[in-house]
């Protein structure tokens, strides 16, 4: 049956907070939210629509664990087809929107007055670089928050939406501010948080000898959440996460003349792509919806090989296949996203980034993102460059982290379902039991 807006509420009051000491309701939370713009399926809107009413997460039926209380809109961009949602936000949730970001974080006072930054540089009217990437400006937003908590000394929580920075040198300057003033920084792919189908756990201390990530979107934009995606599995490798030596890009040419040379598996991303297509795979070799595939090759310092193959066009085309040693049948698994295309996989994200305004602790490792920011980044050049890459700067070293208590486990998909119509903007999300 459809619930309505006042079910859902009532259904997540079972939920709410617990109590603090005393019998007194524990406080939730201040979050500011930073972001581009908000338009209908934009960044900014699937993810705030999840922290301002319920949401599902495993099945559940989940109560924000946070409170928004400030907004900072970069850009207000009028359109008859798919208006900006900021001002009806404001109107409909009672937050209200400030002209600076400073402001947002002192609520229009002196110092930091939130608990947590939610920064989301993604979507807008922004330049694109001469490599050809959108110039988003999360290092801008980034540093001005920062600014803000320097004043107050007072330094609380960030979220970075996707990678830090289209530029390698802000990236790590974000990570190693946030080391020197203890912030604790959560970034990354909303795609790693998504369902396994089927379900796959590398077992500790493994040996990768190849792992593949595919995904069909465009350029840079989707090659980052592929990145991630590979990181999210084979960082659980023996020795840990150790560093990418050699980056390259590959058009299509040159991505299947490496593949005859033995330096990356066609057999094995075949495998992994008959999870969508069974035994009517298409051949990658030629292009698909009239797109031409394309890989980042990707060497590990460790020896370990990785590839992120974009084939065809697909926005939910997320699948990793990977090879072991010592054992001749390869592991795979994809991501489902659930219903209504890749806007529910963020009710799994913001549930995330929520508990991690709650506790302070980040639930994967933000070296995580800073290595994908630089190996995208390496990317990039490479492809302008046409040329394989060095990459001395991404000897980053970090442990793996369970989080699967963050992960969106497939219960979620039996109350909201494909048939479901998707809502608009800020509406009710009708669910099905």
């Amino acid at each position: 049956m459809d619930l309505t807006r006042r079910r859902l509420l009532q259904s997540a009051l079972a939920a709410a907070p617990a109590l603090a000491f005393g019998g007194e309701p524990r406080r939730r939370p201040r979050v500011a939210v930073v972001y581009t713009m908000c338009n209908h399926r934009s960044h900014a809107h699937v993810i705030l629509e999840n922290f301002l009413t319920p949401y599902l997460f495993n099945g559940k039926i989940m109560q924000p664990a946070v409170e928004v209380v400030a907004l900072y809109a970069d850009q207000i961009t009028p359109s008859k087809t798919n208006p900006d949602l900021t001002e009806a936000m404001v109107r409909q949730f009672k937050v209200p929107r400030f002209k600076t970001i400073g402001d947002a974080l002192t609520l229009g006072g002196k110092e930091v007055a939130v608990d947590a930054v939610v920064s989301i540089g993604e979507h807008g009217d922004y330049p694109d670089s001469k490599l050809g990437v959108r110039e988003y400006p999360r290092k801008r937003f980034f540093d001005e928050i920062v600014a803000v908590m320097r004043r107050s000394n007072r330094f609380v929580p960030i979220f970075n939406d996707k990678h830090l920075s289209y530029r390698w040198d802000w990236a790590r300057e974000m990570y190693d501010t946030c080391v020197k003033h203890r912030i604790p920084f959560m970034a990354g792919s909303s795609v790693p948080l998504a369902q396994r189908r089927p379900v796959l756990e590398l077992p500790a201390n493994c040996v990768v000898e190849e792992a593949i990530s595919i995904h069909g979107g465009p350029f840079e934009s989707y090659d980052f959440h592929a990145i991630e995606v590979l990181q999210a599995f084979i960082e659980a490798r023996k020795g840990g996460e150790t560093g990418i030596s050699h980056v390259e890009y590959l058009p299509r040419e040159a991505l299947f003349r490496a593949a005859a040379q033995g330096r990356w598996s066609l057999e094995l991303a075949r495998s992994a792509l008959r999870a969508e297509f069974g035994d009517k795979i298409p051949d990658i070799t030629q292009p698909i919806d009239k797109l031409e595939p394309f890989g980042i090759l990707i060497t590990y310092r460790d020896g370990t090989k990785g590839l992120v193959l974009k084939i065809g066009y697909s926005a939910t085309r997320w699948h990793f296949v990977c090879k072991l040693a010592g054992e001749r049948q390869p592991r795979v698994s994809s991501h489902y996203v659930g219903p209504w295309n890749n806007r529910c996989l963020f009710m799994a994200l913001s549930h995330a980034i929520q508990q991690f305004c709650v506790t302070r602790q980040t639930p994967y490792p933000v070296e995580r993102t800073l290595l994908a920011t630089g190996a995208l980044e390496a990317a990039v050049r490479s492809r302008a460059e046409g040329r394989r890459l060095e990459t001395p700067h991404l000897a980053i070293r970090y442990g793996p982290r369970d989080f699967r208590a963050l992960r969106e486990m497939g219960e979620s998909w039996k109350i909201l379902t494909e048939d479901v119509k998707q809502t608009q903007g800020f509406a009710e999300r009708p669910l099905r039991r």
